[in-house]
């Protein structure tokens, strides 16, 4: 589990293709400090929002293996030597609960659109796969290469989110650009509520169906 609140920009320091995928590795650039959490085999860590389980770590570099499936369904796919990623550590039960519930499970690749880069405002627009706008809401939380970010605005198809500099300065946002293919995965609760609300009118049980029953039923009131 994690949280999306960035803890460094990584630099990929090879990635070495074979039958299974590809071991992918990640200088982490001094991260984390001495003293601090320190990964090791067997740990999960978010990689531009995909979790993946380290397998070796060497003089600040940490190796994973990537299957073939998470290399296609990611922009990890697409990634080459030299390439920043952003990093963040699992979240502890001790740790301040900043950013938003995330899996590090992308559910989809969308497209930079527009950039505006303003002295006042810096905005970018994302067009997300067609069947992930329904978890998209305005106010509501999503990760973008594993960033937790607040949807500023939302279109029929597509949907802002405002940076402030210290994401610019911190992850890989603030360098991106317009065609730029980015990770995505939606708030868990709008998944979750929007998955079952389909089920309920797939089965017959619509906005008429809809009682304080079917909501205990569901597990969303006592």
């Amino acid at each position: 589990m994690f949280t999306g609140i960035v803890q460094a920009k990584g630099v990929i320091h090879s990635i070495q293709r074979n039958d299974f995928g590809a071991r992918m590795s990640v200088d982490g650039g001094g991260w984390p400090d001495p003293g601090d959490y320190k990964p090791a085999a067997g740990d999960s860590i978010c990689v531009s929002g995909v979790c993946l389980t380290v397998v070796k770590v060497s003089a600040g570099v940490m190796g994973f293996d990537v299957i073939a499936e998470t290399l296609a369904k990611t922009n990890l796919g697409e990634l080459k030597e030299g390439d920043p990623v952003n990093l963040e550590p699992p979240v502890t039960a001790s740790q301040p609960m900043g950013g938003h519930f995330m899996q590090g499970h992308v559910d989809g690749v969308g497209e930079v659109t527009e950039v505006v880069a303003g002295e006042d405002e810096h905005r970018v627009t994302v067009k997300p796969p067609a069947d992930l706008m329904a978890f998209i809401i305005p106010k509501g939380s999503v990760a973008i290469d594993g960033i937790s970010l607040t949807i500023a605005a939302v279109a029929e198809d597509r949907f802002e989110v405002a940076l402030i500099p210290t994401t610019l300065d911190l992850t890989t946002l603030g360098d991106t650009t317009v065609h730029r293919r980015v990770n995505l995965e939606a708030d868990i609760i709008s998944k979750t509520v929007v998955h079952q609300l389909q089920n309920m009118q797939s089965s017959g049980g619509g906005a008429q169906g809809l009682t304080m029953q079917t909501l205990r039923d569901a597990g969303f009131c006592e």
